[in-house]
């Protein structure tokens, strides 16, 4: 061979990668902005720095016959994958082509996701999917089948070693739907992303009912009530610049640090505002989450699932530059109860947080748990526990700071010294408590109230003995069980010190010497 016969094969290739590149057609393209979607090379520029994208098995074709296909057998097969930079760091990611036969996923299309997925997961990367597929591809039967199985059997070995982030950019149906759920994080675009087991003409099918596909399993209804979805954003430009910014706070892999910056909001600054911003009275309510940004670095709050289960506030934040995950009840939204989706909106929380070695700063202002039947039937007790196992369970540092009320088996849970938190702080205005007390005294004294001349002269007495004597805000710094009551001004200072010493315990033990072993 000639090197002009060389020459004229790499000219081939060139054009044969452009074409690939390019996508099916123009009309194609034009049909996906319709759609108000952007297109799969669109998507990529703006998740990557530039320039820095690696495609591979671009010229990858399925082989399938009958049904037409085998006069269809376009480049990618409908899926780009490989690696780029984000902020100068290796991210992996796989992203569905819908101008190519919807995005749906055959052997070929699922073979390349499960090579970019191996592969994250021997470089120590983290792992973006841009889903934007019309789920199996029926012509190839159940071999699409089994490609989703080695799917999820990837996010799984994945799960707690590298973060998976799923970005939802177009419909998503049936055994589909268990990828997203498998990942850490779930991004949605309001009208485009929808998730749902069985589609609108099924569900009518079967049981009558009439509903859009964005009623059934649209961005909002993921983000606000079944919790599925992460995040929620308007249009594709600022998801993915969230998306960016996510990757910015969490480490590369479970055995990396997260990344820390050069923090200018000095680490001894004042937090005079929060006199203003928490009433002293237990029973008013206040935005917990406008406490977190005069405590945080720049007051900036990552918050993970804002629209769900409200009445618990989890973020990613930074404190003198490292990044730590925040749990903390919202008196704002049902007075900061915890109930079932708030167990387990926080302990998911937790776990991940756990997984990738970002410390936990909890900020507990909590009655209790919900009370009601409808909340024992369907399950408080488990989902309570989950919660529980999830801070027991957890070895990042934990700091929790107690800002008024903590009452019941609800204090215990919001990572008390008693369940492992290392340290433990609290404002003047705390009260720690099994219950209130006008509860405890009605629990308590309800003989001698009920036999008094003034009943509720007899109660008003009794319940300002119970918090003098059992809900003073130093009763629990008296047992150790709080290590200090802290002047409420130097809440962020006093964290990042806390933080700061307990860095240590991220720091990875020497390995064992086994040349003098002790049997």
């Amino acid at each position: 061979m000639t090197v002009s016969d060389v020459q004229v094969r790499v000219a081939e290739l060139l054009a044969i990668k452009e074409a690939a590149g390019f996508g099916p057609s123009r009309r194609a393209s034009e049909a996906q902005h319709s759609r108000g979607k952007l297109t799969v090379r669109e998507r990529l520029d703006l998740l990557f720095d530039r320039g820095t994208f690696h495609e591979i098995e671009q010229l990858r074709r399925h082989r399938a016959t009958g049904f037409g296909l085998e006069d269809r057998r376009p480049h990618t097969d409908g899926v780009v994958t490989g690696w780029g930079k984000v902020d100068g760091r290796t991210v992996f990611v796989y992203a569905h082509d819908f101008r190519i036969f919807g995005g749906s996923l055959g052997e070929a299309h699922a073979e390349k996701i499960h090579k970019v997925m191996d592969l994250a997961l021997s470089a120590g990367a983290p792992l973006v999917a841009l889903s934007d597929g019309a789920g199996a591809r029926i012509q190839e039967g159940v071999t699409a089948l089994a490609g989703y199985g080695g799917i999820f059997r990837r996010n799984v070995a994945a799960s707690g070693v590298i973060p998976q982030i799923s970005v939802m950019l177009g419909p998503c149906a049936g055994g589909a739907t268990y990828s997203p759920a498998l990942t850490d994080y779930v991004f949605m675009v309001r009208d485009i992303a929808q998730m749902y087991i069985t589609g609108p003409d099924v569900v009518q099918a079967v049981t009558g009912e009439k509903i859009s596909h964005n009623e059934l399993g649209g961005a909002e209804v993921h983000s606000s009530v079944s919790g599925a979805s992460t995040f929620l954003y308007d249009t594709e430009e600022d998801c993915l610049a969230d998306v960016r910014h996510l990757l910015s706070l969490l480490p590369s892999n479970n055995r990396q640090l997260p990344p820390s910056v050069r923090c200018d909001d000095p680490a001894d600054r004042r937090n005079d505002a929060l006199l203003d911003l928490v009433p002293a009275d237990p029973n008013r309510s206040y935005d917990m989450r406008a406490v977190i940004e005069e405590i945080v670095d720049d007051g900036d709050l990552f918050e993970v699932h804002g629209t769900w289960a409200t009445n618990i506030i989890c973020g990613l934040a930074r404190l003198d530059g490292h990044v730590v995950g925040i749990v903390a009840n919202q008196p704002a939204s049902q007075a900061g109860v915890l109930d079932i989706h708030a167990s387990e909106k926080a302990a998911r929380f937790v776990q991940t947080c756990d997984s990738f070695s970002i410390p936990l700063v909890t900020l507990v202002d909590v009655p209790g748990f919900l009370p009601g039947g409808a909340q024992e039937h369907n399950g408080i007790i488990r989902h309570g526990a989950k919660l529980l196992y999830a801070y027991c369970a957890a070895t990042v540092p934990r700091v929790q700071m107690i800002l008024r009320k903590a009452y019941g088996g609800a204090y215990i849970v919001m990572d008390s010294r008693s369940i492992g938190a290392d340290l433990s702080f609290a404002w003047p205005t705390n009260e720690i408590a099994v219950m209130g007390a006008e509860g405890a005294a009605n629990v308590v004294f309800r003989r001698e109230i009920a036999a008094a001349d003034d009943p509720e002269a007899a109660r008003a007495q009794r319940v300002k003995q119970y918090r003098e004597e059992l809900m003073h805000p130093y009763y629990a710094a008296e047992r150790g069980l709080v290590d200090d009551v802290i002047d409420p001004a130097r809440t962020r200072s006093v964290l990042i010190e806390a933080l700061a010493v307990l860095r240590a315990k991220h720091a990875p033990l020497p390995e064992r010497k086994h040349g003098n072993p002790p049997f």
